[in-house]
């Protein structure tokens, strides 16, 4: 397997639990040959804890809650959020978490400054950050040394379900999103610039874009 190519897919809008669920069978079952992979998506509204949160949100909710086997606390995924899923192989990579993190981080980083957003990275507390307000959050897990869950980026999204919440484990830090920031386009043409970017920063030279999932998702 050529460790520089790449399979992106598109998801569309999607339930969370189904998705969590397929990324956790197709790690289990990816061996050496499986190509990398990005899952591009929305989420329907939910908030996900990672699991060593214990945290809910604040007063009453009809947004449902899901307990992950991420790393992280707890946030909020809605619509008009990019969610990238990251399934890698780290061995193959030769590719350690740390590195990995600050590929991520630069790869949205890049996306922002072309649409003229200064991100930035804060030691301790990974996620992308513009003037102090939380753009994008970053929650991984590594098994059998590959990687499942990934990034989720505030493209043009209704932020009000965060102020119920200790966003990522921070008491009254603020979140923000690219519409806000001025970037006033689809959330599908951030989604590929993002992914383009990533690919860049991980080192792979071939991107293949695909619709939808394969046998071993669903």
């Amino acid at each position: 397997m050529n460790v520089h190519q790449l399979l992106v897919r598109r998801l569309g809008r999607v339930d969370y639990q189904k998705t969590m669920e397929g990324m956790q069978e197709f790690t289990r079952r990816r061996n050496f040959e499986v190509r990398d992979e990005l899952w591009l998506l929305e989420h329907h509204p939910v908030y996900t804890q990672g699991y060593s949160c214990r945290q809910l949100p604040f007063g009453s909710s009809n947004i449902p809650i899901v307990s992950t086997d991420r790393g992280g606390q707890i946030t909020y995924h809605g619509p008009g959020q990019l969610v990238i899923y990251l399934l890698l192989d780290l061995r193959r990579r030769n590719q350690g978490v740390r590195n990995l993190i600050n590929s991520i981080e630069a790869g949205i980083i890049a996306t922002l400054r072309y649409y003229q957003i200064d991100g930035r990275v804060r030691p301790k507390a990974p996620g992308v950050y513009v003037k102090g307000r939380k753009v994008a959050s970053l929650g991984i897990r590594v098994s059998r040394g590959c990687t499942y869950h990934g990034l989720s980026l505030n493209v043009n999204m209704d932020t009000s379900p965060f102020e119920s919440i200790d966003v990522c484990g921070y008491k009254d830090l603020e979140v923000t999103t690219m519409h806000e920031l001025g970037a006033n386009c689809e959330l599908n043409e951030i989604a590929t610039r993002c992914a383009e970017s990533l690919a860049h920063e991980l080192g792979y030279l071939q991107i293949t874009y695909v619709r939808g999932v394969n046998s071993v998702t669903g």
